[in-house]
């Protein structure tokens, strides 16, 4: 009985651990940008997971910014947060998946004398977003020496921007977008379009010398032709700088579920790629150990191939612990045995209570007191004949009963000449 409550518990433990270990898992995520399309996004890929049962689910906080989700992040407000390399303090993060590229477009209106860097000395130039790109002008700033050119930043919210172009306000603009048809629609609609009036894209030449500081960014050369138009814009490769969109993780969260992470975000991209052209960006981090962001242990076992399944985690577990239970309980029932507890046969407690009426008949005074002792001596062994089983030969048994009652009727007879009366008869041991 001991082995097979063991068996019966330690089965019990493992369906409940197994239910727990695939129970799916919800983790917060932070996500935000200027126009709200980061948020949708995440929240596309949350209603993904949940329809394909996935055992990572996403519950999606939306942030105004950038900036704000990677303060979220920051906090431990949230798990998960979409940040972008150069906002917000990201440096200690652990990167889980490459979720988009953007890149540095410096645009000058159509018909500009405005050909490079050098050339927008004492102008104004109008950052579109001014908050999140902030350190995108302090690199730029730093590289050029734009302050002692007299280059002016002014922060231009995105709705704001066609009316500042409209009436001169600025000279040219910064933004930072993700080379997708969508946002490159957006620009080609900041100016007036036709074949002899194109944007002009200006170069940041320098940008790998900025890249090798701020590790942040990366050189990028922008394809020729990316704004289209006829000749195209740029008319050929421009350099500049590219930021990366980075899902990172919290250390504290387990590697497990961080490659359960990891592996359903992936499948989830090439479901939703189609409807989400933008996911075609999503791509591995960098693994290398020099690289800005660190990658987290969890992604990194799913990547390197070395996350372990539930079996390859748990079998030893689950092929020892019947096997302890099952010595553990051989030893208890050992030292049971050894220290001698054990119940009672039926016939073994009978005979006590038979032997237990021999103090009374010898202090017995009178000779109500040994016909009632004869009346319980007749009462223990009907009872008992009653108890045996139909076929049980209990023979032996019952020889050692009837012994043990002869005893008691000789002790009651010898009982009652020590009290000077004749016997007024005897119980009779049943067979």
């Amino acid at each position: 009985m001991l082995v097979a409550a063991a068996v019966l518990l330690a089965i019990g433990a493992g369906l409940f651990g197994y239910r727990w270990y695939v129970q799916p898992v919800t983790l917060t995520i932070a996500v935000g940008s200027l126009d709200g399309e980061a948020g949708k996004i995440v929240s596309a890929i949350a209603s993904r997971l949940a329809e394909v049962s996935a055992p990572v689910r996403l519950s999606v906080v939306e942030k105004s910014s950038a900036l704000e989700a990677t303060n979220a992040f920051s906090s431990g407000k949230v798990d998960l947060a979409v940040v972008r390399s150069d906002v917000g303090e990201v440096s200690q993060t652990q990167a889980v998946v490459v979720m988009a590229h953007a890149v540095v477009l410096i645009l000058a209106p159509p018909g500009s004398e405005l050909t490079d860097i050098a050339s927008l000395k004492h102008r104004t130039v109008g950052v579109v977003g001014g908050e999140t790109n902030q350190n995108v002008v302090e690199a730029l700033r730093e590289e050029y020496g734009l302050d002692r050119a007299g280059v002016t930043f002014k922060g231009l919210a995105p709705g704001d921007t066609r009316r500042a172009l409209a009436a001169k306000q600025v000279d040219a603009l910064l933004l930072v977008i993700p080379l997708t048809e969508k946002y490159l629609a957006q620009v080609r609609s900041l100016f007036a379009q036709n074949a002899k009036a194109a944007p002009v894209l200006i170069a940041i030449e320098s940008a790998g010398a900025i890249a090798e500081t701020r590790r942040a960014y990366e050189s990028f050369d922008v394809p020729k032709g990316t704004l289209r138009g006829a000749p195209p814009v740029p008319s050929d490769d421009l350099t500049t700088l590219r930021v990366s969109f980075y899902l990172v993780a919290q250390k504290k969260l387990d590697p497990d579920t961080v490659a359960d992470l990891t592996r359903s975000l992936l499948a989830a991209r090439r479901n939703l790629i189609g409807e989400l052209p933008i996911l075609a960006q999503v791509s591995a981090p960098d693994t290398d150990p020099s690289a800005f962001l660190s990658v987290h242990p969890g992604a990194a076992e799913y990547y390197n191939g070395t996350q372990e399944s539930f079996m390859d985690k748990w079998s030893n577990a689950i092929y020892l612990t019947p096997m302890v239970l099952g010595g553990l309980a051989s030893v208890l029932a050992f030292a049971w045995k050894f220290l001698g507890v054990r119940e009672l046969q039926a016939g073994e407690a009978t005979l006590d209570s038979l032997y237990a009426l021999s103090p009374r008949i010898r202090k017995a005074s009178s000779e109500a007191e040994l016909s009632d002792i004869e009346n319980i001596i007749d009462r223990i062994l009907s009872g008992q004949r009653t108890k045996e089983a139909p076929g049980d030969d209990g023979s032996a048994e019952v020889a050692t009963l009837n012994v043990a009652a002869h005893r008691l009727q000789t002790l009651i007879h010898d009982r009652r000449q020590a009290l000077g009366r004749p016997g007024l008869g005897s119980a009779r041991p049943q067979q």
